[in-house]
C-alpha cells in the first residue's frame, strides 16, 4: 500500500508539474499578445504587427502542447485516485465543469479564430486574442477554486454516512479566501515568468547585435512587468504566509522549520532542519523576531512549533523548507535582475552589457523552478491531507496494481520528455530564425 501511494503521488506530481510548465507562459503571453494586437489595430505601426506575430508564434507552440498535457492529468482522478474522486465529486465537479464549458471552449474557439483571421479583420483578430486571454485566466480561476477547497474546505457538509462531502454553498466555494490568495499569487508569477522569457529572448538577439525595434520595445514592456511583479509577489507572499500559518499551522511551521512553540522567533539566514531529531542541526545568523513578524504580523507574535502539533499530521519538513527557501532566494534574484535591466536600458548600456544579457538567457528556466517550488510548498505542505482536515492522502488512492502505476509512470515520463525536447527545439528554431522579424 505504501508503494502504491508513493507511486500514485509521483505519477500525479510528474503530470501536474509538466503541465504547469506550459500554463504560466500561456497566461502571460495571451495578455501580452492581445495588447500588441490592440496597439497595432489602433496605430497600424508595423513594429507592433511584427511583435504580435513573433510572440504569437511562440504562444501557439506553448498553447498547443499545454492543451494536450492537461488532458492526461484529469484521467488520473478516475484511475489512481478513485476514492478521492468519489469523496470530492460533488464539490470538485462544478468548478471543473465551468472550466471546461466556459474557459476551455472560450479559449479554444477564439484561439482558432485568432489563428485563421487575416490582418484585414484586425479588430476581430485583436478581440479574439483578448477572449483567449480571458479564457486562460478564467481557467486558472476554476482550477484554483477546486484546489482551494482541498486547502481550506468551505461551503459543504458531510454525507450522512460520512463517505463524501456535499456542497451546500457554491458562493462560499467561489469566495474562499485561500482561492484568491493563490489565484493572484499564481497570476503574478505567470506574468513574471513570461516577462523573463521575453527578456531572455530579447537578450539573445541583443548579443547577436540584432537590436531590432521589435526586441527593444518588447524588452521595455517585459522589464517593467518583471519589476512590478517581482516586487508585488513577496508583498503578497508575506500576507499568504500569515494566512496559511493560521489556517494550516504545520505548513507554516515547516516553511521555516520552527520546531518549538515560541514568541519573538528569529529568522535564521543559515539553517538546516533535521526531522529525525525534531530540531535544526544548523541555525546561524538569526534576526530576532523576524520569523514571528513574517508569520504573525508582529515581532512578538507566537508561532506554534512542529513538535507541539499532532505528529501524524506533520508534512515532509525538508521538502517544504528547502522549496520555500529556493522560491524566496530566486524571488530576490528576480528583483535585482529587473532593477538592473531597467537601469541599463535607461542609461543606454543594455545592448552592450554582454554579461547581463547572458545572465538573462540563463535565467529563463529560473521562474519555472520558482513556480514549481511554490506549488511544492502549497501541496506537499498540506500533507498528509489530500483534503485538509477531512481526507488523508492514503485514503484517496485507488486499489490498482502497483506494477501498472509504475509502467504508466515510465510511459508518461518518456512521452513528456519527447514533448519537452520537441517544444524546446521548435521555440529555439523560432527564436533563432527571427533575425529579421518581418
Amino acid at each position: 500500500m505504501v508503494e502504491l501511494l508513493l507511486l500514485s503521488r509521483l505519477q500525479f506530481a510528474i503530470t501536474v508539474a509538466f503541465h504547469f510548465l506550459f500554463v504560466p507562459l500561456t497566461l502571460g503571453l495571451a495578455l501580452l499578445v492581445a495588447g500588441m494586437e490592440t496597439v497595432y489595430y489602433r496605430n497600424k505601426a508595423e513594429t507592433w504587427r511584427r511583435m504580435a506575430d513573433f510572440w504569437g508564434g511562440i504562444f501557439k507552440i506553448n498553447f498547443a502542447i499545454g492543451l494536450v498535457t492537461g488532458l492526461a492529468m484529469t484521467f488520473q482522478f478516475g484511475t489512481n485516485w478513485g476514492a478521492y474522486a468519489e469523496f470530492m465529486g460533488d464539490v470538485f465537479g462544478p468548478p471543473l465543469a465551468f472550466e471546461a464549458l466556459l474557459a476551455f471552449f472560450l479559449e479554444g474557439t477564439f484561439f482558432g479564430a485568432w489563428i485563421f483571421l487575416n490582418r484585414s479583420h484586425q479588430k476581430l483578430k485583436a478581440f479574439s486574442m483578448w477572449m483567449v486571454a480571458l479564457g486562460t485566466n478564467m481557467s486558472a480561476l476554476w482550477i484554483i477554486t477546486a484546489n482551494g477547497f482541498m486547502q481550506n474546505p468551505v461551503g459543504y457538509e458531510m454525507a450522512a454516512d460520512g463517505s463524501k462531502v456535499v456542497m451546500t454553498d457554491f458562493f462560499a466555494l467561489l469566495t474562499n479566501s485561500y482561492v484568491w490568495y493563490m489565484l493572484v499569487h499564481t497570476l503574478l508569477a505567470a506574468y513574471l515568468l513570461t516577462s523573463f522569457l521575453v527578456m531572455g529572448i530579447c537578450a539573445y538577439h541583443f548579443l547577436k547585435r540584432n537590436n531590432s525595434e521589435v526586441f527593444k520595445r518588447s524588452f521595455s514592456i517585459a522589464v517593467a512587468i518583471a519589476l512590478a511583479t517581482a516586487v508585488m509577489l513577496p508583498v503578497l507572499g508575506h500576507g499568504y504566509a500569515q494566512y496559511v500559518t493560521e489556517l494550516q499551522p504545520a505548513k507554516g511551521a515547516a516553511m521555516d522549520a520552527i520546531w518549538e512553540t515560541g514568541s519573538r522567533e528569529p529568522l535564521y539566514l543559515i539553517q538546516v532542519p533535521d526531522p529525525s531529531t525534531g530540531s535544526n542541526s544548523i541555525q546561524l545568523l538569526g534576526i530576532p523576531g523576524l520569523a514571528s513578524f513574517l508569520y504573525t504580523g508582529s515581532f512578538s507574535g507566537t508561532i506554534t512549533g512542529l513538535n507541539q502539533l499532532p505528529q501524524d499530521e506533520i508534512p515532509p519538513v525538508g521538502i517544504v523548507f528547502w522549496s520555500f527557501r529556493l522560491m524566496v532566494a530566486l524571488g530576490s534574484l528576480f528583483i535585482i535582475e529587473a532593477i538592473a535591466g531597467l537601469y541599463l536600458q535607461k542609461s543606454g548600456k543594455l545592448y552592450t552589457s554582454d554579461k547581463y544579457l547572458k545572465l538573462l538567457i540563463w535565467s529563463i528556466p529560473l521562474p519555472y523552478i520558482a513556480i514549481i517550488a511554490g506549488w511544492i510548498v502549497a501541496e506537499v505542505g498540506r500533507q498528509p491531507w489530500i483534503v485538509y482536515g477531512l481526507l488523508k492522502t492514503a485514503k484517496g488512492v485507488s486499489s490498482v496494481p502497483t506494477e501498472n502505476v509504475l509502467l504508466s509512470i515510465v510511459i508518461i515520463s518518456a512521452l513528456y520528455l519527447i514533448l519537452t525536447v520537441f517544444e524546446i527545439y521548435i521555440i529555439k528554431k523560432t527564436v533563432v530564425n527571427a533575425t529579421g522579424v518581418e
